[in-house]
């Protein structure tokens, strides 16, 4: 067993404890510790956010329009449609957009050029990763990172009207320098909410309407990142994973923290399926009375398996795996063999999944993923508001 698989099994061991999907024997003590920890991480969030509002850490400014777009939770809000609605809204009002990504979990540079890249801070030395110019992809899922890959593919254009430039450093200031070395007069910094050093113009917070906050503890007891009373520092709330009903008493509660913000509520629909290895689009009709095998790995699995129920499928086998996993070959063979055996007609997984997957292995059956877009159920004019004060920013 290889290094990662022994990090990502006890990632998910650590998750289901956070759950409290395990409760007894050791897993009981091991929360104990847990808690501790969450309170240290606490202070030492609350000392960092205090350093940047005293002005003892700096807050660099890019010559451009940088808008943030982030959450207090760890994963599973659904952010990353909603930067690419934003990229793909702004591109059509004119804007050369760039968004900005560390690339999480994507392939590391060798040590030196890591250690010259933080040493300098100047992209001449040690450039970005340039995960798309706006015309064509440069770099797989392995390089640039899953959700920079995919928005890469998702917001192409054309050499006459280019679409979203997409750069990876963890840098994200000098990933900023570059992109407007590049032509970009507008920057969208992805999971940019705890990222102080690069000072933005807007923020957008993402709160997931199934499940706010989850337990309301920080790291690692439970999936807070800052404390709720951080949101104070957002320009718009966006409500994912709505479906119309009323939120009165989640409205109330950010309402409390944060009287500015305008609220926005939009859901992840549902558009079509995809073939994973050829392009082969199906209708979602195509799902009625299929029996399926369904394999993500992603934060949230329970909502991309409830799509597919609803869509009139019968998941008849189905596997998780921890967050970002990236699929060996003899996995995907076994997943196959597995469901063919429950009688699935079908794989389907998620598209950030499809971006992760090897080479299918030959016999396996066919494999889809789920396309999902955003759709704004609440506050169309808000979002519009936010989309004209970016333009005329």
């Amino acid at each position: 067993m290889s290094l990662q698989d022994l990090s990502e099994r006890f990632e998910q061991y650590v998750v289901e404890i956070i759950n409290g999907q395990r409760r007894t024997g050791f897993a009981r003590y091991f929360r104990y510790f847990l808690f501790l920890l969450s309170r240290l991480y606490h202070s030492v969030v609350q000392l960092r956010l205090a350093l940047y509002n005293a002005g003892v850490l700096r807050q660099h400014v890019l010559g451009c329009f940088v808008v943030s777009v982030g959450n207090l939770t760890t994963g599973g809000t659904g952010k990353t449609p909603v930067v690419e609605l934003l990229a793909r809204t702004l591109t059509e009002r004119g804007k050369r957009v760039a968004i900005l990504s560390r690339g999480y979990r994507s392939k590391k540079l060798p040590l030196w050029y890591r250690i010259k890249s933080f040493a300098s801070g100047n992209p001449a030395v040690v450039p970005p990763r340039l995960v798309s110019d706006g015309t064509q992809v440069l770099l797989d899922s392995g390089a640039g990172g899953d959700e920079p890959f995919m928005l890469a593919s998702n917001l192409l254009g054309t050499k006459e009207r280019p679409g979203t430039m997409v750069v990876v450093d963890k840098n994200r200031f000098k990933g900023g320098i570059y992109a407007i070395s590049k032509g970009a007069d507008t920057l969208i910094l992805d999971d940019g909410f705890q990222y102080l050093r690069l000072r933005p113009w807007t923020n957008i917070v993402l709160v997931d309407s199934t499940s706010p906050f989850h337990n309301h503890e920080m790291l690692p007891c439970g999936m807070l990142r800052e404390p709720i009373e951080s949101i104070r520092r957002a320009d718009y709330i966006f409500l994912t994973k709505s479906d119309g009903r009323d939120f009165h008493h989640l409205r109330k509660f950010l309402k409390r923290h944060n009287l500015q913000a305008e609220i926005i509520e939009c859901n992840h629909v549902p558009k079509c399926l995809r073939g994973v290895t050829v392009k082969e689009e199906q209708p979602l009709s195509f799902l009625q009375g299929k029996k399926l095998g369904s394999i993500s790995a992603i934060a949230v699995p329970e909502s991309f398996n409830r799509y597919l129920r609803q869509l009139g499928a019968t998941i008849v086998y189905q596997e998780h795996f921890a967050d970002h996993h990236r699929y060996h070959p003899k996995e995907l063979e076994a997943f196959g063999k597995r469901a063919k055996k429950a009688g699935a007609e079908l794989i389907l997984t998620t598209e950030k999944d499809a971006v992760r997957l090897p080479e299918l292995p030959k016999g396996i059956l066919p494999t889809y993923y789920l396309r999902v877009e955003i759709v704004i159920l609440k506050g169309e004019d808000a979002f519009n508001r936010c989309i004209t004060q970016i333009c005329l920013g």
